[in-house]
């Protein structure tokens, strides 16, 4: 098994089971949500399986989505607990947090790059 098979299916492995989890939680809070998911276990397994898929990616990508936000927002719960003389060093830290979040998103997209090209001239 080369690389980027182990990769796609270990991607797909969480994918199924994000999905699955948030079938299952969507089943216990919302009664329509767990007839469609009962009705489900009616199709075929790869049916099945594509549909854990996709509920998974879009799952992960609204954790993303909610994490990005959560990043962006000032923390609103650190000033009111804070004089205004502690607010510099405050945002200093922040700029500083969010420099280095930047710096690793950018080191993982160069990784990620360098592995799609390791891929390809496999």
């Amino acid at each position: 098994m080369d690389s980027n098979n182990l990769v796609e299916f270990l991607q797909t492995g969480f994918h199924v089971s994000l999905g699955a989890t948030t079938a299952l939680i969507e089943s216990l809070q919302d009664p329509q949500k767990r007839e469609e998911n009962v009705s489900l276990l009616n199709a075929s397994f790869d049916q099945q399986l594509t549909t854990l898929v996709e509920k998974g990616k879009i799952t992960e990508q609204e954790a993303r989505t909610y994490m990005e936000s959560m990043w962006t927002q000032p923390n609103n719960s650190d000033s009111s607990a804070t004089d205004t003389s502690a607010t510099p060093s405050t945002s200093t830290t922040n700029a500083k947090t969010q420099q280095e979040i930047e710096e690793l998103t950018a080191e993982i997209a160069a990784l990620r790059t360098e592995l799609e090209q390791q891929r390809q001239s496999k």
